[in-house]
């Protein structure tokens, strides 16, 4: 038996039309999951589906609201019989100075990328304990390692991510359930090509520090996480992976 096979398995992608998260689902699908994408715009989610194969699923859902959440996850088990795996992506950042945020900035960013994933994870829970276990990967970041001047509230966030994780992965290993999350390094999306064009020379110094010589791809994060969604981690549970070729490795 391949332990990386994922026939007969359920996925639920949240942020999974664009991106990282659509790099992931895209890796679940050809690793032969089901597989629902969730995000607000509509006609982002149908684009990302068609690249998930014929009985790929698209679902719009903001998962600040709780309603929403629940009925994502509904909707997932009612489509295809049951919810074997999360993959708890959306998150959002707004670059600023420490000092220049606004408190609703600070609530919008953590209740984005913290609140909603435990949302998401509660909601996901009773549909794997009635399966005999299940599959849960978050994202953080590798500023849930570094400081991050310019975006100290995700950095924050993102830190807790992992931690949650932990606590998660504790609670409900005795259901069969494991928590386990990955840390992206510099990957060139749309948001990050936001940030190069705003901050002068950063292309090249995440190239120049990272051993790897290059920013990463969203196909980069597949590989991972299959193996965070597969019988391949039955054993393998509270952990925190960075994917950055190499970037929280080297000095230089």
């Amino acid at each position: 038996m391949n332990p990386f096979d994922l026939n007969g398995k359920v996925a639920l992608v949240t942020g999974g039309n664009g991106g990282i998260g659509l790099g992931i689902a895209q890796g679940l699908a050809r690793a032969g999951a089901d597989v629902v994408i969730a995000g607000r715009n509509d006609a982002k989610n149908a684009a990302a589906r068609k690249t998930l194969g014929d009985k790929a699923l698209a679902i719009a859902a903001d998962v600040n609201d709780g309603a929403q959440v629940k009925r994502m996850v509904a909707e997932t088990v009612k489509a295809f019989g049951g919810l074997d795996i999360l993959v708890a992506n959306a998150g959002i950042n707004i670059r600023k100075q420490p000092q220049d945020y606004s408190a609703e900035e600070w609530h919008r960013i953590v209740d984005t990328n913290l609140t909603a994933v435990f949302a998401c994870c509660q909601a996901a829970y009773p549909e794997m304990k009635r399966r005999g276990g299940g599959k849960i990967v978050t994202i953080g970041s590798m500023t849930s390692i570094f400081g991050f001047d310019v975006g100290p509230i995700y950095a924050a966030s993102k830190g807790a991510v992992v931690q949650l994780t932990k606590s998660l992965a504790a609670a409900w290993a005795k259901d069969g359930i494991q928590v386990n999350s990955i840390l992206p390094g510099f990957i060139d999306t749309e948001l990050t090509q936001g940030a190069r064009r705003n901050i002068p020379g950063m292309h090249d110094r995440v190239v120049n520090r990272t051993p790897a010589r290059r920013w990463g791809e969203p196909a980069d994060l597949a590989g991972t996480a299959v193996f965070f969604c597969s019988a391949a981690s039955d054993f393998v549970t509270g952990t925190a992976l960075p994917v950055d070729g190499g970037f929280s490795s080297s000095m230089f």
